[in-house]
């Protein structure tokens, strides 16, 4: 875990989120707490990481988000040499690699 990002104040973000209990609620909180862009960035990378564990290509993955190959890289990165977060959440929901 990055000591970076480990603050009181991250603390009580995840606090939060932790404590809702369904989509519609995850809507609604997070359209307060974010810009529409950054809830369309954050969504724009998740797809990016389940497109590549689907062992998909960049040029796919592009063309179906509209990713930039900067931001396919960063994700494919974090899929690599991460601390496995992508991989607990599809777990966990269930998407394993075709």
């Amino acid at each position: 875990m990055s000591k970076k990002i480990h603050t009181e104040a991250v603390d009580h973000l995840f606090e939060a989120v932790l404590c809702l209990e369904n989509k519609e609620e995850c809507y609604t909180f997070f359209e307060d707490v974010c810009t529409i862009n950054e809830l369309l960035s954050l969504s724009q990378r998740f797809e990016v990481a389940r497109m590549l564990r689907q062992k998909k290509t960049y040029l796919e993955i592009s063309e179906k988000t509209g990713a930039s190959t900067a931001t396919i890289s960063r994700v494919n990165r974090s899929l690599t040499y991460g601390n496995d977060g992508y991989e607990m959440v599809f777990n966990r929901i269930g998407e394993k690699e075709e």
